[in-house]
C-alpha cells in the first residue's frame, strides 16, 4: 500500500506511544494504536487505472457542486474522512500556474467554503481533451469570460483544479509546479484529512456535457465526469484490416 507524503508524521507518534499506553490500560494502548492506524488509512494512496477515454474525477467523494458561473461550468466533489485524499489530474494538460490563497476553514460542504483556504492549479489542456464538438475550430479565439481566480480573457481550453481546505483539513500539499506536463490520472497533490476539490472546466464545456450529478459518488482517476471522443484512427485501422481481408479472399476465389 502506498501512502501520501506526511503520513508517517501523523502515524508514528501514536504508534510509538501505544506500547507505553498499555502500562496505563489495555484500552489506552488500543486507542493510541488505533489513532496511528487511522492516520495511515487517511493517507492511503492506492493505484488507479484511468478508463480508455473521458475526463476523470480528480478525487474520491460525492459531487456537492454542479453549476454555471460566469459562463463556465464548476464541478465540486466533497471528500469525507474515509475517502482517499490524493488528488489526480482529470485530463492531460500543462500546468500554467499554482497559486495558494489564504482563507477561512469553514466546513467544505457549506456555502461559506467558497472563502476557504485553497490552492489553484491552473492548466492548459490539449485542444481536443475536453471538446465534445467535432466542428470546433482548433484556433478558436479566447472567450471574454474570466474564472473566479483571475481577470482577463480565458483561452477556450484552459481549466482550473482547486484544492480546498475545510474545517478539519487545513493542510494542502500540491505536487506539481508551473510548466509541468500532466498525464490524465496523475497525482497532483493531497489534502490532509479530506475536504473538497473543484474543477472549473474550459468555456467550451456546457452543463449538459457533464456525466455526473449532485450526490453521485466518484473515484479519483477512474470515474468519468465528462465524456470525450475516442482517439481518432481506431475505426479507420479496423476498416483497413477488413478491406485487406476482403481483397485477399476475393483473390483466392479468383485463383
Amino acid at each position: 500500500m502506498n501512502f501520501a507524503p506526511g503520513a508517517w508524521k501523523y502515524a508514528v507518534p501514536p504508534l510509538l506511544a501505544a506500547p507505553f499506553a498499555l502500562f496505563i490500560s489495555a484500552t489506552a494502548g488500543l486507542v493510541t494504536a488505533a489513532i496511528g492506524a487511522a492516520a495511515l488509512a487517511f493517507f492511503r494512496d492506492p493505484d488507479r487505472t484511468p478508463p480508455p477515454t473521458g475526463v476523470v474525477a480528480p478525487c474520491d467523494g460525492n459531487v456537492s457542486v454542479l453549476r454555471e458561473e460566469d459562463g463556465r461550468v464548476r464541478l465540486g466533489i466533497f471528500m469525507n474522512v474515509w475517502h482517499v485524499h490524493v488528488v489526480r489530474a482529470p485530463f492531460d494538460a500543462t500546468v500554467a500556474d499554482v497559486e495558494h490563497v489564504s482563507g477561512a476553514n469553514r466546513p467544505a460542504f457549506s456555502k461559506d467554503s467558497d472563502r476557504n483556504e485553497r490552492v489553484h492549479v491552473r492548466v492548459a489542456t490539449e485542444a481536443d481533451a475536453l471538446d465534445n464538438s467535432s466542428d470546433a475550430p482548433d484556433d478558436a479565439e479566447p472567450t471574454a469570460e474570466s474564472d473566479s481566480t483571475g481577470d482577463g480573457a480565458v483561452p477556450p481550453h484552459d481549466a482550473t483544479v482547486t484544492l480546498i481546505a475545510g474545517a478539519f483539513a487545513r493542510r494542502i500539499h500540491p505536487y506539481v509546479e508551473a510548466d509541468e506536463e500532466l498525464d490524465r490520472g496523475q497525482r497532483i497533490g493531497h489534502i490532509a484529512f479530506g475536504s473538497r476539490v473543484d474543477v472549473l472546466f474550459p468555456p467550451s464545456v456546457e452543463l449538459e456535457d457533464v456525466a455526473v450529478d449532485v450526490g453521485e459518488s466518484t473515484t479519483a482517476g477512474e470515474s468519468v465526469i465528462l465524456e470525450s471522443p475516442p482517439a481518432s484512427g481506431i475505426d479507420l485501422d479496423l476498416d483497413v484490416e477488413d478491406d485487406r481481408g476482403d481483397d485477399s479472399s476475393e483473390g483466392s476465389e479468383a485463383a
